[in-house]
């Protein structure tokens, strides 16, 4: 099992002050060194937290893969062209968010999410639709020939008993659909220390992307052991 750390959050503490620190390049590389698969960064329209110069510096740097989470405009599109990140994940985008609050009507989309996605592939970088646990939006991705979805998890993770339990069967249910049509799985969004395991043992997960709870857990034991601990409980499914 793999794990995506998502630096947004410390982009966020730096630009509360438009300084310097915490650079989410180092927090990157701090990742990396301890268990960190790939690392994600979602370059927002409106530059809230990650900066092109965050994009651009991460994917000279790493050794291990950038994913970089963007809406699907042409603006981003040319950022991503430019940088050539080893994938993009597409999300959807609302400037009043606090964050990314559901998953991509891909349906809505398909003609212009197929033109972006074949330009995008044509380039080698791998594509993935961030999508509700939804059998026609999952169909959607593949029919427009993306390497991957991502199940968003939010509604899994701030629900408890068994309203949760119902929404970890709507991710069972579309984690199935997502092999039995040949899609890589990841899946991401509200997933801490506490409720990851289930998730985890999805058939066919390949890839959490989890930032906030790691980033949180990092105030009291460091970036270092709380990227250690996540790898450790989701590798231990």
């Amino acid at each position: 099992m793999r794990l995506g750390v998502n630096i947004d959050h410390v982009a966020t503490l730096r630009q509360q002050r438009k300084e310097s620190i915490p650079d989410p390049v180092d927090a990157a590389r701090v990742a990396q060194d301890h268990g960190a698969d790939s690392i994600v960064a979602h370059l927002r329209e409106d530059r809230r937290h990650i900066q092109d110069r965050d994009i651009r510096l991460l994917k000279q740097t790493l050794k291990i893969p950038l994913a970089m989470e963007m809406a699907a405009t042409d603006e981003m599109e040319r950022m991503a062209l430019d940088v050539q990140p080893r994938r993009v994940c597409l999300v959807p985008e609302q400037r009043q968010e606090l964050t990314t609050e559901g998953g991509l009507d891909a349906i809505a989309h398909q003609a212009s999410l197929e033109k972006m996605i074949r330009r995008l592939s044509a380039k080698k970088i791998e594509v993935s639709l961030f999508i509700d646990a939804d059998g026609d939006q999952i169909r959607c991705a593949k029919s427009l020939a993306a390497d991957m979805i991502e199940l968003h998890t939010g509604r899994y993770a701030t629900t408890t008993g068994d309203e949760q339990q119902q929404e970890l069967a709507k991710l069972l249910q579309a984690s199935e659909l997502a092999v039995k049509l040949h899609l890589r799985l990841h899946a991401g969004h509200g997933l801490d220390y506490r409720n990851v395991g289930p998730v985890a043992s999805l058939p066919g997960m390949e890839e959490l992307n989890i930032g906030f709870s790691i980033i949180s857990r990092a105030v009291f034991v460091g970036l270092g052991t709380a990227v250690k601990e996540m790898k450790e409980r989701i590798c231990a499914e």
